[in-house]
C-alpha cells in the first residue's frame, strides 16, 4: 500500500457457508492487514435471516470500518479479489455464499458509475447492514440522514447480535 493512511471506508461482510462466523472473521484479518489497510472499528457480528433467496441458511454479517490509503475503486478491487481467494463463487444473486464483501461507503463520497456505487446502493435497506453499522458509526450520514436514523426506521427484519 502506497502513502498514508488517510480516507475512512466501511465494508460490510457476510457469509452462510462452510463455518460462516469463521469465515467472517477471517476475511476481517485479512483485511486489517499493510494490503487493504487497518481496521479501525468493528461491529459485533449478527446472525441475519438470508434475502431474496429464502431457502437458504442464515448469515453471519458485520461491519468494520477502514482506514485505508487506497482509492475506493481499488479498495473494490481489492475486496473483490479477496472474496474469490477465500473461495466466493457468483452463481446467483442473493443465494448462499462463503463470503460476501461490500463496500458501503467511503467517506463521504458519492461515485455512480457502471463498476462503483457508493455509498452502496441497497445497503439503506437492508438491517444487516444498518445495524452493524450504526454500532460502530451511528453518526455517519447517508444523503443528510445518519446510519443510527436509517437503521430505526428500517421495517423489522429478523436478525440478532451473537454474544461472543
Amino acid at each position: 500500500m502506497n502513502g498514508t493512511l488517510h480516507a475512512c471506508a466501511f465494508v460490510a461482510l457476510g457469509s452462510n457457508l462452510d463455518a460462516p462466523l469463521e469465515r467472517v472473521c477471517e476475511a476481517m484479518a485479512l483485511i486489517d492487514t499493510a494490503a487493504f489497510g487497518r481496521i479501525i472499528a468493528r461491529s459485533s457480528c449478527y446472525r441475519t435471516a438470508p434475502v431474496g433467496q429464502l431457502d437458504q441458511p442464515d448469515f453471519i454479517n458485520a461491519v468494520i470500518a477502514l482506514q485505508t490509503s487506497l482509492a475506493p475503486v481499488l479498495l473494490m478491487r481489492a475486496l473483490l479479489d479477496l472474496e474469490s481467494r477465500l473461495g466466493r463463487v457468483r452463481a446467483e444473486r442473493n443465494g448462499p455464499r462463503r463470503i460476501d464483501l461490500d463496500l458501503i461507503a467511503y467517506e463521504q463520497r458519492c461515485i455512480d458509475t457502471p463498476e462503483l456505487q457508493l455509498p452502496h446502493p441497497r445497503a439503506i435497506d437492508r438491517a444487516f447492514v444498518m445495524l452493524p453499522w450504526a454500532e460502530i458509526a451511528p453518526d455517519t450520514r447517508i444523503a443528510g440522514v445518519t446510519v443510527r436514523e436509517i437503521a430505526l426506521a428500517l421495517p423489522c427484519q429478523r436478525i440478532a447480535r451473537i454474544e461472543a
